[in-house]
């Protein structure tokens, strides 16, 4: 919907590939569907959800193995974002490296968008 002739709305690193396409096998699942939703206290937070079939207004990303279906509301949030998997120490989850985010929370969790009337 919201993305670019023969450009990939989001970006995968190859270690969150990886990491979808175990999921989606230990799962059963079609693929992740990832979205926004109002919460934490930037006001914001990602969705991630394993999903059994794609959704017709779904923009899908599709590499590896691994798919990532982008929730129609996101869509315009979430152009330009990549999606990477890394494993700290203590923790390990997905990150988004997302350019339309104005400011994130200090734990990481929530974020805020840019406010595009304001540009």
């Amino acid at each position: 919907m919201f993305g670019i002739p023969g450009k990939a709305a989001v970006t995968i690193t190859p270690a969150a590939r990886a990491q979808i396409a175990k999921l989606m096998a230990k799962e059963g699942s079609s693929g992740l569907r990832i979205g926004v939703k109002k919460g934490g206290c930037a006001g914001m937070e990602y969705t991630m959800d394993y999903v059994s079939s794609v959704n017709p207004l779904d923009e899908v990303v599709e590499e590896d193995g691994a798919r990532v279906m982008i929730a129609p509301m996101a869509q315009m949030f979430l152009i330009g974002t990549e999606i990477d998997y890394e494993t700290e120490l203590l923790s390990a989850g997905f990150r988004f490296r997302n350019p339309n985010v104005a400011e994130a929370c200090g734990c990481g969790e929530s974020i805020k968008f840019k406010d595009v009337a304001a540009e």
